[in-house]
């Protein structure tokens, strides 16, 4: 049984004596832990770190807690992730990346080992109940499907039950969900006022409900971790008009403000300098008006989301103090990295055409502007907000100087000795996270988990900082590594050498594909110049000697090696489908939805889409057959107005549509759609019932890269909205009867869907 009996068995139960083996207690008094994962915040903009957007309860959490200004994360979210809950650097985890992107390499696997174990599996060895809801992000893509391994899955890393989704992002008003084990079907009440951080919220409280009905006393660890504000920046509706004209001053006079602001709260050291607007940035005044109109529409929809976010932040905490339980109860809120650049120079209105090549024109948003922040975009703020937001650093998300791995982290325990109000200067790091939470609890951090050895911590406590006299406190945690991409930083004793390595031609003149060897490193005394305005390489060049080989045998403790910086390469390359390989790929009615990593690849190929049914009256028989997507992008199989029907919608810019001109008589039929590839970008589309062809269109140009990024994928017999066509609401369930579905490839797979689009791009 693994454990010593510590009663006595005998021959009957009169000479025996019973024994139960001991349940983990936590130490007496042992203190509930809420951590609060935001995503994509930048460092500037919480009010309590110099913004104006209207966060009340986290500024709340700062003036009655502590703040650390000088926090640090990878950059990046997966990775960060990582770090927070095993205590150890993000290569060591296999996380060198975001899950999506896995290589084959140890560093960049995307699979957490067991000897890395989570604070969820720390602390439920130690009798608490665990909780996780929202984002998880630490699954490989290929493994968040029905048909995979939960292995790396929230309920096996330690929690006891998970309510939320995989993947980077997620639709807010149509998310696409998972509850412990198993995919969810769009919950009935999503519909005009369902809004996926509410639900977040309502599921905290009903879990913590269900433990307290049962449990008064037990403590309980709840990773409560938001889509917001990573884009889509879908508020609901009373948060998008809240911010009207709020930002048309413009990103380069709300830096200004914030960075006075952030001075004069204590935040930065005195000495520290406001980053100049890079170059590819456009100044604010260089914008004509209709611009600047899109462009202060982008930042209202995320302002609203983030203050959305911070009021249902708000009910679970506002629930704690109903049960009781606020005042032992310790709360930290991270952000996972720097302010996002993704939306690009100008802002994005689909994250996805990025993929695909074939971002929004100027005039499209113009002309779209009043659909910024709704269901129909997937929306992104130009990179002005994003170096406004990252406030007063240099770059952003994916990069490793602070505008990308500086970040807010404000820790609170009403119960505790902690200097509230007060602001610690000293360098930390989202590794630091687990320890000090286990010191605060009063762990004992294992030495193994369920018969697995662990590894060493490389997080340093901060509990130290927390108390009256922690600002003085000498700094702890010297030495830090930092990569992503290609780009590389060392932390030691308050000094930084760092260099950019870019992943693309987005916005410098430096090359991608250049040597790594032939990056230029810079060197900042962090500790008066935490902005990284004065390089300092030239004046202390045995400094940055030492820094670098610093660096390099971090890297190698660390499994960062090699240095990659293809992004795009990954996607189109992604780890190897061990599945045999097929043209024919059924599916079931009412069935999970399959994501499109691993469902049927048709993207700009050719290939049939094949439905058997039943229809039982005339014109009566509506519904999905086949789908994959959303409004944001994919294709639609269906019957409307007893009519075969099929729409393309090409990443949310334009939808085709062929349909047949006649209802579906009563009976058994086959209903195909055939798309025949051409040499280009398109190919046409043709409908049949029964052998018999009853429509056809050119289809110009048929999604080449990726459909929508949402985490949507194939239905058969319903969708998931909102709707991939127009003249119905999703689910839109099919009401009569599918006998058989399937999708055959009847075509070769674009194996570097980029370059061919690149190609043809060019001979256009």
């Amino acid at each position: 049984m693994g454990q010593d009996f510590g009663g006595r068995i005998g021959r009957d139960w009169r000479d025996s004596e019973p024994w139960w083996p001991p349940e983990p207690a936590p130490p007496a008094g042992a203190p509930n832990v809420v951590l609060v994962v935001l995503d994509d915040v930048g460092y500037a903009q919480l009010g309590s770190y110099g913004s104006d957007i209207e966060t009340p309860v986290l500024d709340s959490l700062a003036a009655n807690g502590v703040r650390l200004s000088n926090f640090h994360t990878t950059s990046l979210c997966s990775p960060t992730r990582a770090c927070l809950l095993t205590g150890r650097n993000h290569h060591r985890s296999g996380m060198g990346r975001v899950a999506d992107l896995a290589v084959g390499y140890p560093g960049y696997w995307g699979k957490p080992p067991r000897e890395n174990g989570y604070l969820s599996e720390i602390l439920r060895g130690a009798g608490y109940a665990t909780y996780a809801i929202g984002k998880w992000h630490l699954s490989p893509e290929d493994e968040t499907n029905m048909a995979a391994s939960r292995a790396t899955w929230p309920l096996a890393r330690g929690f006891d039950r998970w309510y939320g989704f995989h993947g980077g992002e997620t639709h807010q008003f149509a998310p696409a969900l998972y509850q412990d084990n198993h995919s969810l079907r769009s919950p009935e009440s999503m519909r005009d006022d369902y809004h996926l951080t509410d639900d977040l919220a309502d599921r905290a409280i009903e879990f913590l409900s269900d433990l307290r009905a049962v449990d008064a006393d037990k403590p309980f660890f709840l990773y409560f971790a938001t889509g917001a504000c990573h884009s889509p920046h879908q508020p609901p509706p009373r948060w998008r008009e809240h911010y009207r004209g709020r930002f048309d001053l413009g990103w380069d006079a709300w830096r200004e403000q914030i960075f006075e602001r952030q001075l004069a709260a204590g935040l930065l050291p005195s000495s520290t300098a406001l980053s100049e607007r890079p170059g590819w940035v456009p100044a604010w005044d260089s914008l004509d008006e209709g611009d600047k109109k899109v462009a202060a529409r982008f930042m209202e929809c995320f302002a609203g989301f983030l203050s959305h976010t911070d009021e249902q932040i708000g009910r679970v905490l506002d629930f704690l103090r109903e049960l009781g339980d606020r005042d032992n109860t310790i709360v930290v809120v991270v952000s996972d990295n720097g302010a996002s650049a993704e939306g690009g120079a100008t802002g994005s209105i689909n994250d996805v055409r990025m993929l695909n090549l074939d971002p929004a024109s100027n005039d499209e948003m113009h002309e779209r502007i009043d659909e910024i922040g709704g269901p129909l975009t997937h929306n992104n703020y130009p990179w002005g907000w994003t170096m406004a937001g990252n406030t007063p650093f240099r770059r952003w998300k994916r990069e490793v100087h602070e505008g990308g791995i500086a970040d807010p982290c404000i820790i609170s325990w009403p119960g505790s000795a902690f200097d509230t109000g007060g602001i610690r200067l000293q360098f930390t790091h989202a590794v630091d996270v687990l320890p000090t939470l286990a010191e605060l609890a009063g762990l004992e951090l294992p030495a193994e988990i369920e018969g697995i050895d662990q590894s060493a911590i490389d997080g340093v406590s901060f509990a130290y900082l927390l108390g009256k006299d922690g600002a003085s406190a000498p700094e702890r945690h010297e030495t830090q590594y930092a990569e992503m991409f290609g780009s590389r930083a060392i932390y030691h004793k308050g000094w930084k050498a760092v260099t950019f390595h870019p992943v693309g031609p987005l916005y410098d003149d430096q090359d991608p594909n250049a040597p790594f060897d032939e990056d230029v490193w810079e060197l900042y005394h962090v500790r008066e110049d935490l902005s990284e305005t004065a390089d300092l390489a030239a004046q202390h060049p045995d400094l940055l000697t030492e820094l670098v080989e610093l660096w390099w045998h971090e890297a190698r403790r660390n499994q960062v090696l090699p240095l990659d910086n293809r992004v795009l390469w990954a996607l189109v390359h992604p780890k190897p489908d061990h599945r045999r390989p097929r043209e024919l790929f059924r599916y079931f009615p009412g069935g999970a939805q399959v994501p499109e990593s691993v469902a049927v690849n048709v993207r700009n190929r050719s290939h049939a889409l094949i439905v058997d049914v039943a229809v039982t009256d005339r014109g009566a028989c509506d519904g999905v057959l086949l789908a994959l997507g959303s409004a944001l992008g994919g294709w639609s199989l269906h019957i409307l107005d007893g009519k075969i029907r099929y729409v393309h919608n090409l990443y949310g810019k334009e939808r085709h549509t062929i349909e047949s001109p006649d209802s579906l008589a009563p009976g058994e039929h086959r209903i195909e759609f055939v798309f025949t590839k051409d040499d280009g970008l398109g190919g046409v589309g043709v409908l049949r019932c029964d052998g018999r062809e009853v429509a056809r269109d050119t289809i110009p140009r048929f999604t080449p890269s990726g459909f929508n990024g949402v985490g949507v994928g194939v239905t058969c017999g319903y969708e998931w909205g909102p709707a991939v066509g127009t003249g119905y609401a999703a689910p839109f369930p099919f009401t009569g009867t599918i006998r058989r579905a399937s999708v055959e490839t009847r075509g070769p797979v674009v194996r570097d869907p980029l370059a061919e689009l690149e190609a043809i791009l060019a001979e256009q």
